[in-house]
């Protein structure tokens, strides 16, 4: 059973200024973030078909959206980030994080500079957490948008490779993560 969750509310969708100021309120505020996050799973929850282990799969924001829930100790089996932002204003405590992690990021992705991964990986392990993270080299940020138009967003650019890759190794992890 999947669930996809509408993060912004009514109104939103289809107007790109509203949902970027959105997006940067809810990142600015984890805590709302969070919460909204798990009224989904709340919903998805009460799902006769979403019996058993659960996981939260997102893409860029989702993916923020995704490793919100893990640092904020949500039962959760597996969390995975495809182009995420890895950086937060309130990172997990430790022994919070009981989700296992997968972070797929594009080594290229301008908008994920190296501090914030360097600063995820020691935020992970202060955590006590299982993560992994699965960098794609030349990969830039949203890399699995098949329909990116080259040059219309700087440092956004579809990765043949990295897309096939990031989807291979969310299937292998989700596997592993989700079995009896």
């Amino acid at each position: 059973a999947v669930l996809a969750c509408d993060m912004f509310g009514d109104g939103i969708a289809g107007d790109r200024e509203r949902v970027m100021a959105c997006l940067l309120a809810l990142r600015d505020d984890p805590g709302r973030l969070v919460r909204r996050a798990q009224a989904g799973l709340a919903a998805l929850a009460g799902c006769p078909e979403a019996a058993g282990p659960a996981a939260a799969v997102g893409f860029c924001f989702g993916g923020m959206a995704a490793l919100a829930l893990a640092r904020a100790g949500t039962n959760l089996a597996a969390v995975v980030s495809i182009h995420g932002s890895l950086a937060t204003s309130a990172p997990a405590r430790s022994g919070a994080v009981t989700a296992k992690i997968l972070a797929c990021h594009g080594a290229a992705d301008p908008h994920v500079p190296p501090a914030d991964v360097a600063a995820f990986a020691e935020e992970m392990n202060r955590a006590e957490a299982d993560w992994q993270l699965v960098m794609y080299g030349r990969a830039q940020h949203g890399f699995t948008h098949r329909h990116a138009v080259p040059g219309a967003m700087p440092g956004v650019a579809y990765d043949r490779l990295a897309d096939e890759r990031s989807f291979a190794a969310a299937r292998t992890f989700l596997a592993e993560s989700l079995a009896p």
